[in-house]
């Protein structure tokens, strides 16, 4: 019963990472068509980012009420519609309506499953689960790459996710079933999880570094996502379509990077595995410095991409043993509204800021923010070494 649940939700978290790469890397020619200005993808992710952080904060209420199957289920339908929405779109103020759904669609699930899996599984599973998001984060950019460079255009790029999507939704309420059943073994212990208010948990020691890291986290991966595209296309002067596949090849670090990080946390700790991924996210960043061979480039997005990889999966791993299992889902959620407000608006701050200083301030923003989740995470480690060691 348990791994074939586990192989649901890595079934589930496939196409959580479905739209989360598309808009990046259809920008550079979607901004154009809809006759705005490049800096609008910001708006986008805001919208998107804002429904998710709503749904994540209300996640322990609907869970509770409803279940993580039928939350999983209804979410990824609601993400699929929007993807529809996408390739149907007359106008850009149509295409912030969509939005609105694939945002809520996408924060309750997230802060469900990653929860359900920091109680039930161990880290490896954890890195796991987030490398099968990887396979939907490199595939997004790949299939939308076909459509920009072949004949068809952005708009069949979102309807081939969002029949992919549908047919992941099938999957997902074929399963509902096997859902009750594990939930109603489980009933028990759920019984035993506590509620607590935001202030409550802000107070608890290592909570605000704790929700500082998970903002710097998705701030360097959300902008790289996002802008990296635009960055290869407007400075570097690569195609566009060369520039969704290159953008593909940082998703495909997370995912690699993942999957060997879910070997290694059979070997380590997760501090250890946090600590080595931002070491690589670094180094990455200052790739994208060499005045070299545009391979340098390409090189940098691979190893943020990696060193990306081990961080957001040990960091939510971590959350039931820094803050106990009757809590751990409250924290899960705040944490997760946390991180995506990090996705909110960063992003459009930083596009805003590229049109007065240049898309080529990309590798400094970025390194920045990785130096800044560095000093949060360490102060993490130093307030709760007590209780964790």
């Amino acid at each position: 019963m348990a791994t074939l649940l586990l192989v649901i939700i890595y079934v589930a978290f496939i196409s959580l990472g479905l739209p989360d790469s598309l808009l990046g890397s259809a920008w550079p020619v979607m901004h154009g068509a809809l006759g705005v200005p490049v800096s609008f993808a910001g708006i986008l992710t805001m919208i998107v980012s804002g429904g998710t952080i709503i749904s994540s904060l209300f996640s322990e209420r609907l869970i509770r009420r409803f279940g993580t199957g039928k939350i999983t289920a209804v979410s990824v339908f609601m993400t699929a519609f929007a993807l529809f929405g996408f390739y149907s779109i007359p106008s850009f103020i149509w295409l912030c309506i969509f939005a609105v759904p694939m945002g809520l669609g996408a924060g309750s699930v997230d802060s469900a499953l990653n929860n359900f899996v920091a109680l039930h599984y161990k880290a490896n599973h954890m890195n796991w689960l987030h490398c099968f998001w990887g396979i939907g984060a490199t595939a997004g950019p790949f299939i939308m790459s076909i459509f920009l460079t072949g004949p068809g255009n952005w708009n069949r790029g979102y309807l081939t996710i969002s029949i992919i999507q549908i047919c992941l939704v099938i999957v997902l309420f074929l399963s509902l079933p096997i859902w009750r059943t594990f939930e109603k073994e489980k009933a028990s212990a759920e019984e035993k999880t506590k509620n607590a208010t935001v202030f409550h948990l802000l107070k608890m020691k290592g909570a605000k570094p704790a929700l500082l890291s998970f903002f710097c986290y998705c701030a360097v991966e959300s902008t790289t996502g996002l802008w990296g595209g635009t960055y290869l296309v407007a400075h570097v002067g690569l195609s566009a379509g060369t520039a969704a596949k290159w953008v593909s090849f940082f998703y495909f670090g997370i995912t690699a990077g993942r999957f060997l990080s879910g070997f290694l946390a059979m070997k380590t700790n997760n501090k250890t595995l946090i600590r080595l991924g931002q070491v690589i996210c670094i180094l990455g960043g200052f790739f994208l410095f060499l005045p070299f061979s545009d391979y340098c480039k390409l090189a940098g997005f691979i190893l943020i991409g990696l060193g990306c990889a081990p961080i957001f999966p040990s960091m939510l791993h971590e959350t039931p043993r820094r803050f106990g299992k009757e809590l751990s889902q409250a924290v899960m959620g705040i944490q997760m509204a946390f991180a995506y407000i990090g996705s909110t608006f960063m992003p459009p701050i930083f596009g805003f800021m590229s049109e007065i200083t240049g898309i080529g301030i990309l590798p400094v923003f970025l390194i920045l923010f990785i130096m800044l989740m560095i000093v949060t995470s360490e102060i993490i480690n130093k307030e709760l070494h007590q209780e964790l060691e």
